[in-house]
């Protein structure tokens, strides 16, 4: 017989975690909850946990050293939970291994479909679906307007052949915009061919990495010509792109 996911709340606020365990209670999940990382170790020790909500703003041990911490030892989904306006916090989170973020405050409803979403993608992960970056890219070459996408060595270089440091999440995202140039993708179809998992439009954190690779690829970021927003649908890679030496 299945039973329900086993999400851990960790936060040190009593309040909110008290109104997420009822919240997520009533929504048919089991719950349970620490108020720091010692109490969220005992309790990884006690029991099988699906999901993890961490949130960021922690005494002694913050959330970000945690989420590093857990990564190193598995690969439970984590959740993390970041204060308004703090993108650097969202940023190094999701490189470092966060699943998603959400800032505070927010929506219990919006809460519950990112936990759907994440348990979604975890479920695909588990069942073998291939992300991007699998075995099968490492004999492709793509290259455009001068870039080289070696997926072998997993690294951009620039026109001038300079080695371009991508983060693991960029150059996924990169991959995915070079595999369907002159496609409109949506947000949630980035996110899906990048990790390799479905998820929900309410997911924003491919904005973040769509910025640092326009950072890293336009001469102009603010007037980008690559990487082009579409409004109310998306992004489309508008460069003619060739793989191994092929028109793709």
């Amino acid at each position: 017989m299945q039973t329900s996911p086993h999400i851990l709340v960790v936060d040190d606020d009593a309040e909110l975690r008290a109104l997420l365990s009822r919240f997520l209670t009533s929504r048919g999940f089991q719950v349970s909850l620490a108020q720091d990382g010692a109490a969220m170790t005992q309790m990884l020790d006690a029991a099988r946990i699906d999901l993890i909500i961490l949130d960021i703003m922690m005494p002694g041990e913050d959330g970000l050293a945690l989420c590093r911490r857990l990564r190193v030892n598995g690969t439970i989904p984590i959740i993390m939970l970041t204060a308004m306006g703090g993108e650097t916090d969202r940023v190094v989170g999701l490189e470092i291994g966060a699943d998603d973020y959400l800032p505070k405050p927010f929506s219990l409803r919006e809460l519950f479909a990112r936990i759907r979403a994440v348990l979604r993608r975890a479920s695909m992960s588990a069942a073998g679906m291939p992300a991007a970056g699998s075995p099968s890219d490492s004999r492709r070459i793509f290259q455009f307007d001068g870039w080289r996408l070696d997926m072998a060595r997993r690294e951009l270089r620039s026109p001038v052949n300079a080695l371009v440091d991508l983060r693991a999440a960029e150059f996924n995202v990169l991959l995915a915009f070079v595999e369907r140039p002159q496609r409109v993708l949506t947000r949630d179809q980035l996110l899906d061919l990048a990790r390799g998992r479905t998820v929900v439009a309410l997911d924003r954190s491919i904005d973040l990495y769509i910025s640092r690779l326009r950072r890293r690829l336009e001469p102009d970021p603010k007037e980008p010509t690559l990487i082009k927003t579409v409004r109310s649908e998306g992004y489309i890679f508008t460069a003619d792109v060739t793989l191994n030496g092929a028109p793709w």
